[in-house]
């Protein structure tokens, strides 16, 4: 005779699965809160205050001039791998494989931080082109250029920590004028024209392609299609939909790192920022910049028309963006005057 289930045996069935759905959605909810939680954005921090702390002095007048853009950019480093969720594009498992978005604005920051370390090393930590570069910031450098989606053999995480002590140990030396090799830092003008020249491209490029979330936009990129002039150029596409929100948290990125750069160039370049009267010009930089950080209010990044009813959060924040990099122009144009 067939042995027929008996209610025991089908209470038994009901309750590992009973058991088995509620592990699989307990484990979902935690998968949401951690999302949720690592793809907040870092909050902004004072270069200062960060500086003063690491060298465990009073005031900014007792470090060193080079101290807090130095400490700034270790800062940054820091953040980006320290940060809720720690660095999450290298990240291979759920739910940090799945944060798109926050791991595009680690791509923006990384950018800036990339070039304001560049140039530390071959700007304002030299005297002269002939002159020697400073060995410690040789090594920093290469490292923060390494892959930035390697979680093994060696990780990015570890790389990024190389460059961090190796700009450590720069700022150690740079605070110790006793130093068997004391640290250099030029405040210059010629030296922040060339940072800024490199600010002006990245910024440029960023409000491009910010502003080619929308068709009109993205055709007048690189002049008009019937403009007989341009009619070989190539014109700026519209951005896929699916790209839109890369761009804009790219954009955010960027924006928070090199706010932080900004303010920690106003320090240390404040003499020769006073005596080419260019701290105003500065100033309108850091408060487009902030305005760029404003809280989105709304889930996900909307792209309505410019005149609609939805707003576009890339023309926004290309706006802010182009007001920044308009200041920047100023800026090179001040600091390349004799």
């Amino acid at each position: 005779m067939a042995d027929f289930p008996t209610n025991e045996d089908e209470a038994r069935s009901k309750g590992i699965l009973w058991t088995f759905g509620s592990f699989i959605v307990i484990v979902l909810l935690v998968l949401i809160i951690l999302a949720e939680w690592w793809s907040r954005e870092p909050d902004l921090f004072n270069v200062q205050e960060e500086a003063i702390e690491r060298l465990q002095v009073t005031h900014t007048d007792d470090m060193p001039v080079g101290y807090v853009y130095s400490n700034t950019l270790a800062h940054i480093a820091e953040i980006l791998l320290y940060k809720p969720g720690g660095y999450i594009t290298n990240d291979v498992a759920p739910p940090g494989v799945l944060l798109d978005n926050i791991t595009n604005w680690e791509h923006g920051a990384l950018i800036m931080l990339r070039d304001a370390t560049t140039a530390l090393r071959n700007h304002f930590a030299r005297d002269q082109s002939q002159s020697a570069e400073d060995a410690d910031l040789a090594k920093a450098e290469p490292y923060f250029y390494y892959e930035r989606n390697s979680w093994a053999l060696p990780s990015t995480e570890s790389e990024y920590m190389k460059g961090i002590e190796a700009l450590h140990n720069y700022m150690s030396r740079l605070q110790d004028p006793n130093a068997k090799r004391p640290a250099q830092f030029y405040s210059r003008a010629d030296n922040l024209w060339q940072y800024i020249e490199i600010v002006i491209k990245r910024l440029g490029g960023l409000s491009t392609r910010l502003s080619a979330s929308t068709d009109q936009f993205a055709g007048a990129a690189h002049g008009a299609p019937t403009d007989p002039v341009n009619l070989n150029k190539p014109t700026l596409g519209q951005t896929p939909w699916l790209e839109i929100d890369d761009i804009f948290y790219e954009a955010r990125g960027a924006s928070w790192a090199l706010l932080h750069i900004l303010k920690a160039v106003k320090h240390d370049f404040a003499d020769i920022l006073l005596d080419k009267r260019a701290m105003n010009t500065v100033d309108i930089m850091i408060h487009a910049l902030e305005n760029a950080l404003t809280p989105t209010l709304s889930p996900m990044v909307l792209n309505g028309d410019g005149f609609g009813l939805f707003a576009n959060y890339s023309l926004a924040m290309a706006n802010y963006i182009a007001r920044a990099n308009a200041a920047a122009l100023d800026l090179r144009d001040i600091m390349n005057r004799g």
